[in-house]
Order: C-alpha cells, then structure tokens, then sequence
C-alpha cells in the first residue's frame, strides 16, 4: 500500500490510503484457496463457466436450449432477455447459473469478511459491468440473502451509478474539495484492460456539496484491445482523447479545474508508479521508466490558466468512491466490482455518523421536540426529518 507522502502536484497523493472523505482501509486483495485466486470464482469468466457447465448435459442429449452457440457469444442483453421470455428450458439454465454464481459469490464474500481489512464491514457496493444486467442484479439480491440466512450481518447493493461511469464520477472524490469551489467540472480517466474512457465530470457542487448530483457531461471510449498499440501510443492516444474534452467542456463554457483525476487498475504507489496488477494494460505499465501522471503532465501542462495536476488511484477505489454521498449511514464499507477479475476496496468514512450513533441521538431528537409548543414547529421539524 502506498503511504502518504505528497507527490509533485501538491494537492494529494496518488494511491493515497486517506482521501478528502474517507479512510481507504484496503484494495486489491489478492486472496487464494486450494483452487487459486478467490477472484477467479466471482468474475465473469466463472459466471461462464458456470453457464456452460449446466448446458453440458443438455447438450449431449440434443436439449440445449442454446443449441451450438459458444456460451462466450451470449451476450448479457441475450441473457436478460431470456429471462423474461417464454422458454422454460432456458430460463431455467439461466436461473441455475445464477443461483451457482451466488453462492460463489457469498463465499467469496464471506472470506473478505473474515479478512482484518475488512472487519466491521457493514454494507458492500457491487459494481462493474456484470452489475448492469437484470442477471447482475438477481445474483447480487440471491448473493444478499444467501449472507443473511448465514447470520452475516452486510448488505449487498448494486451499484448506483452505470459502472461505465461510476469509475469517472468516483474521480471527483479524489480532489480536494476547495477544487469545486472555483470550478464546476473535471477531467476524468479510467482505464481498463480493454478499454479508456475519459469524461467530463460534472460536479454540480452547488446543488449538492456532497457530489451526490454529479453527472457525466460527456465522455469517450477507445477499446485499445481491438488496436493492440505500444504504451506510448495508448498515451498518447489518451492525450488527445483530454485535449479534445477539454476543447469541448471550454466551448460549452464549463469552467473546468486543472485537475485529471485517473482509475487504474493495480497497485498504485504514492509516486504515481504501478506496483503490481497492470498486466493487462498495452505494454509495461509497471516499468520504472514509465510514470503515467508525468506523462499526461508533459501532454497537457495547462488547463486554463494553471498548472494541471494529477492524482490517480486504483480502478476499484475510484469505482467504490461514486458511493461515498450514499454510504453516509454506514462507518465501514466495501466495493468488489466484477468483470475480468474481482476488484476490491473498503473504506470507513471519515465524516459520517454510523448507525449506532444515528440511533444515539433519536432520543434526543424527541426530547427537543417535547419542548416545542407550536404545532408548526413540530411540523417543521418533521419535514426537515
């Protein structure tokens, strides 16, 4: 884990284990059982599997309800659909796959809680882009329950924000909060092992202090592994990509703030380097030599009439950190985001008010309204409540 020295931007750390509104207990967990990495039995490869594994017997007697297409050309739309249409058969090898999901997932879910990390975990946030489907959403609510009927006391939620744009608006969670002050809007990178996305944040500071109204003015994809281009050209494609937003949010008259803040997968050290877990970006991302923040800065010294800064932090934190207006009621939580593998991340708040202490302060809610003599008063209150 990085530790929390400043890097050459000034404003922040990257990797940092302390962000504007929360504690960053842990990320990128790589735990393992006699079958290998715990993330290889959440993710969307093993959901396949799994699918593929159920129509095996099917399909030996001629019954598949699939018939010869290849498990991996079915789409998560084509599976929703299935779903809710009117073939039994179908539906049923479906809601097989899910219920086998589920309880990998619950085991999944129970080895991170048992982990020191993530003790006291009270509410875990699933995101990536298995979430966005109906199939998504079934496993995470049989997954929820599974937990409850163990006497494992965590809710499991989808995700709110569409996981293409949760990662972007989870960036704005990284810059320090005087930063929404003068502007009203950021850069935002995330990077995947098949695509970049990179967007124009909206803060809407003003309407909402705590981001919860933050929107994705405009953003755009490039799925680099169609191209398969070196790093420098996946850099320098990423500049131009920024350049163009930026052309675009000045035109619209956004007053954008000098400030990129970037989701990258793997371990991010307090320097800006990737420790570990970049495998699958264009070419050595963890190299000595190579310093993504730096390179962006070279490409684009100005935004505005200042100095751009930098700060980036792993894909599952920044993914998580959309969250944070929405997990005030919690003290500790949690992200895992299913797709290639597993992300992972749990935080504690640093502002909010937990349970018990919300709880703490019911009676004296009450009393204080006893005090009150005036109806109107009373009804005040209560609408505020």
């Amino acid at each position: 884990m990085a530790d929390d020295t400043l890097t050459a931007t000034g404003i922040g750390n990257h990797g940092a284990t302390r962000l504007p509104s929360v504690e960053v207990d842990s990320y990128n967990i790589e735990l393992k059982d006699d079958e290998g990495f715990l993330g290889d039995r959440a993710s969307r490869g093993a959901f396949q599997k799994i699918l593929d594994s159920w129509r095996k017997p099917l399909r030996k007697n001629g019954d598949d309800p699939f018939g010869k297409k290849s498990t991996e050309d079915i789409t998560k739309h084509e599976l929703d659909a299935i779903l809710t249409g009117d073939d039994v058969a179908a539906v049923a090898v479906v809601h097989s796959a899910i219920e086998e999901f589920a309880q990998e997932l619950a085991y999944v879910t129970r080895r991170f809680m048992k982990t020191k990390a993530w003790a006291g975990t009270e509410c875990i946030v699933v995101g990536g882009g298995f979430r966005q489907s109906r199939l998504g959403e079934l496993a995470i609510a049989r997954t929820d329950i599974i937990l409850k009927s163990e006497g494992i006391d965590v809710d499991l939620v989808p995700i709110r924000y569409h996981p293409d744009e949760a990662g972007l608006i989870g960036c704005l969670h990284l810059a320090p909060s005087w930063i929404f002050e003068a502007h009203d809007s950021i850069l935002a990178v995330d990077i995947g092992g098949s695509n970049i996305r990179c967007g124009v944040v909206e803060t809407r500071w003003k309407k909402a202090p705590d981001l919860s109204k933050a929107v994705v003015w405009k953003s755009e994809l490039w799925r680099h592994a169609d191209e398969e281009p070196t790093r420098e050209g996946a850099v320098k494609r990423l500049t131009k990509m920024l350049k163009d937003l930026i052309s675009a949010a000045e035109a619209e008259g956004f007053k954008l703030a000098p400030f990129i803040g970037i989701s990258c997968p793997g371990v991010i050290n307090s320097d800006g380097s990737i420790e570990k877990g970049a495998q699958n970006l264009p070419g050595n991302w963890e190299s000595s030599r190579f310093h993504l923040p730096t390179s962006l800065i070279e490409g684009i010294p100005v935004i505005g009439d200042h100095d751009t800064a930098v700060l980036m932090h792993n894909d599952g934190v920044a993914q998580g950190l959309s969250e944070v207006p929405f997990m005030q009621e919690f003290e500790r939580w949690g992200v895992l985001t299913i797709g290639t593998g597993l992300g992972n991340a749990r935080f504690t708040n640093r502002k909010s008010k937990g349970k018990k202490d919300k709880d703490a302060e019911k009676p004296k809610a009450k009393e204080k309204d006893s005090e009150k003599d005036n109806g109107k008063d009373k009804k005040d209150k209560k609408d505020k409540d």
